[in-house]
């Protein structure tokens, strides 16, 4: 039988820094859940499918389940512990709060952190399979938005009031 061998990995994880001496084989949710205790990302299908784990890296956001964390050494990671807690929610919190965006919760993480990042590619003109132009983004409409957080999915079906939620924090109104 083949040992497994231990990489030792430098993470930047909400603006903290991680050690993780882990089997090289050990995902980034992995790494995220088991062995730093950070239990906000969700491990939902494990493939790749739900975006119940996304987190963001370096500014994008990634399925945290599909990738080693040994590939991420110095690379910065944003969870839902990073973005706001307790008595501290950012505005994306504070929007799917207010518009009850979730119903069991388990997706949530996943859905703020990938809005997080959607509104981002949005605000720097990136276009979406349902853009209008290539050139320009005049505005998030429910469809954009839809289409945009499409990885991310909802087994409770609150996805209307998750448009909503992400509609407030962009600034635009239905």
């Amino acid at each position: 039988m083949l040992e497994a061998s231990l990489q030792k990995t430098i993470l930047n994880i909400n603006g903290e820094k991680y050690t993780l001496k882990a089997d090289e084989r050990t995902t980034l949710l992995d790494a995220l859940r088991n062995h730093l205790g950070l239990t906000g990302s969700k491990k939902g299908c494990d493939h790749g499918q739900c975006g119940a784990c996304t987190v963001l890296l370096n500014g994008r956001r990634i399925n945290s389940c599909l990738t080693l964390a040994c590939m991420h050494d110095g690379d910065e990671v944003t969870t839902i512990e990073g973005l706001g807690g307790p008595g501290n929610l950012s505005p994306l919190q504070k929007a799917f709060v207010s518009h009850d965006a979730f119903q069991c919760g388990y997706c949530t993480p996943g859905q703020i952190c990938s809005a997080k990042a959607m509104l981002e590619e949005a605000r720097a003109g990136w276009p979406s399979y349902v853009s209008e132009s290539l050139d320009e983004l005049n505005s998030l409409s429910n469809e954009e938005i839809s289409e945009r957080m499409s990885g991310n999915i909802c087994r409770c079906a609150a996805y209307p009031n998750i448009v909503r939620a992400i509609r407030e924090t962009s600034g635009e109104a239905e």
